[in-house]
C-alpha cells in the first residue's frame, strides 16, 4: 500500500516539475563555444528574497539531471531536504573531451582541464550571480564523470562541499590518493562514492579498493557513504544512489525523528534547549541557510524531558519557545508545566491563564488549559507559593 502511495506521488510531483525546468545557456571562453544548461528553480523561488538555496551541479545533464531533480523534489516535498537550485551541464558529444584526464594522474589535463576551469571559473560565477545560491554546493557524477568531479578535491580550496560520486571511473593515481587526501580537510566535507554486485567489473574493482582507502581515514570534518548495490547494473544503480546521497548529506537537515531522539537527545548531556538551538545554527553553518525550529520539534524535545524527568530543560524550553514566538502559547504553556510540577500552583495558575490569551498551536488542547486552571484554584495556597510571589515576573523572563 505503502509503495503505491509512493508511486502516486511521484506521479503527481513528475508532470509540474517538467513545466518547471528551463533552459539557459553560458558562453565560455575557456571552451570557446556556448553551453547548454538545464536549470530546475525551487518551487515559488523569488529572486528578491534573502532565502539562499544550496547549488546542486549535475554533470552528464543529458541524462543525469531528471532523475536528480525528481529525487530533489520529492526530499523537499517532505522537507528532507533544502529547497535548491538544480543546474545540469549538457555535455553530448563533448563529453569525453570533457572528462579527458591523464593517464598517469588521474586529473584532467588540455580539454578537460579546460572543461574544468569553465565550471570553477565561468559557470559557478554565472549562477552565483544570477541566483540566490548559498555556500553548499554539491556536484553530480556518474562513470567518467563520477572520477572528474574528484579533481576539485584536489584543490587548495576545493568547489563543492559534496561529491556524489556514482559508479565513478576511477583512474591514474586520484584512486590511489583519494583517502590521503581526504586526510588532510579542515573544514566539512560530504563524500559519497557507490558501485553495485553487477557494476562494470573493472570499474567495481577500483571502486572497492578505493572503499577500503577512504574507510580507514580518521577526519572529523569528513562524512563518508559508501553503499554496495545488489542486482543494479552500472546505469540502474543511478536511481538509488542519488536517493540515498542526498537522504544522507542532507540528514542534518531533516526533521527530528526517533532514531535522532533516542540515541543523541535522550543521552544529551546539557538542557535540550541547548541541543535545538546548537542543531539549527550547524545547518545555519553547514548549509548556509537559516531553519526555524518547528512547534513539532519542541513538542518531540519537550517529550524527551518528561522521559528524562529533566524539569531544568522544560523551563528552558519554554523560555526557548517563547522567545522564538512571544504570540504563541506553547513557551507560556510549558512554562506553566514546570512551575506546576515543582508544586508552585499560583504561578503556574496565573501562566495557564496567560497562555489562554495567546494564539494557538496545534497539539496544546485548551480545553485541557482550563481543567489544569479548574484543578488549581481548589488546591489550598502552600508555603511556596506565598514566597514566590515577588519573584514571579523574574522567573517568566
Amino acid at each position: 500500500m505503502r509503495k503505491a502511495i509512493l508511486i502516486v506521488l511521484a506521479y503527481l510531483l513528475w508532470t509540474p516539475i517538467l513545466a518547471q525546468i528551463s533552459y539557459d545557456e553560458i558562453s565560455s571562453s575557456y571552451l570557446n563555444v556556448e553551453r547548454q544548461l538545464k536549470i530546475k528553480l525551487p518551487k515559488n523561488y523569488d529572486p528578491s528574497s534573502e532565502l539562499k538555496h544550496p547549488l546542486i551541479i549535475v554533470f552528464d545533464g543529458d541524462y543525469l539531471f531528471e532523475p536528480v531533480i525528481g529525487q530533489v523534489d520529492f526530499q523537499t516535498y517532505f522537507d528532507d531536504m533544502p529547497s535548491s537550485i538544480v543546474v545540469g551541464v549538457m555535455q553530448g558529444n563533448e563529453r569525453n573531451y570533457d572528462g579527458y584526464c591523464d593517464s598517469v594522474t588521474g586529473l584532467p589535463k588540455e580539454s578537460g582541464l579546460r572543461f574544468h576551469n569553465f565550471i570553477s571559473q565561468e559557470l559557478i560565477p554565472f549562477l552565483d550571480s544570477k541566483y540566490n545560491t548559498s555556500k553548499f554546493k554539491v556536484a553530480v557524477g556518474h562513470d567518467l564523470m563520477g572520477n572528474f568531479i574528484n579533481s576539485y578535491l584536489f584543490k587548495e580550496d576545493p568547489l563543492f562541499k559534496a561529491y556524489v560520486c556514482i559508479s565513478p571511473d576511477l583512474s591514474g593515481t586520484v584512486k590511489d590518493y583519494l583517502g590521503k587526501r581526504l586526510e588532510f580537510f579542515k573544514d566539512d566535507i560530504f563524500y559519497y562514492m557507490a558501485t553495485s554486485d553487477k557494476d562494470l567489473p573493472g570499474i567495481r574493482n577500483t571502486v572497492l579498493e578505493a572503499d577500503r582507502q577512504i574507510s580507514k581515514v580518521k577526519n572529523q570534518h569528513l562524512t563518508y557513504y559508501f553503499d554496495d548495490f545488489k542486482n543494479d547494473t552500472h546505469y540502474t544503480l543511478v536511481t538509488s544512489a542519488i536517493s540515498k546521497s542526498f537522504d544522507k548529506i542532507f540528514e542534518l537537515y531533516q526533521p527530528l525523528r526517533e532514531k535522532e531522539l533516542k540515541e543523541k537527545v535522550l543521552t544529551y548531556g546539557g538542557t535540550l534547549d541547548r541541543y535545538l538551538v546548537d542543531r539549527y545554527e550547524r545547518i545555519e553553518e553547514l548549509f548556509g541557510i537559516k531553519k526555524e525550529i518547528t512547534e513539532e520539534e519542541i513538542e518531540k524535545v519537550v517529550k524527551i524531558a518528561e522521559q528524562r524527568n529533566d524539569l531544568e530543560s522544560l523551563e528552558k524550553i519554554g523560555k526557548l519557545a517563547k522567545k522564538l514566538d512571544p504570540n504563541s502559547l506553547m513557551g507560556t504553556y510549558y512554562l506553566a508545566q514546570h512551575a506546576e510540577k515543582l508544586g508552585k500552583t499560583k504561578k503556574a495558575k496565573k501562566l495557564y491563564e496567560s497562555a489562554l490569551t495567546l494564539n494557538d498551536v496545534s497539539h496544546i488542547n485548551r480545553d485541557f488549559i482550563f481543567s489544569k486552571i479548574d484543578d488549581l484554584t481548589v488546591v489550598d495556597t502552600d508555603v511556596e507559593d506565598t514566597e514566590e510571589e515577588g519573584e514571579e515576573d523574574n522567573d517568566e523572563n
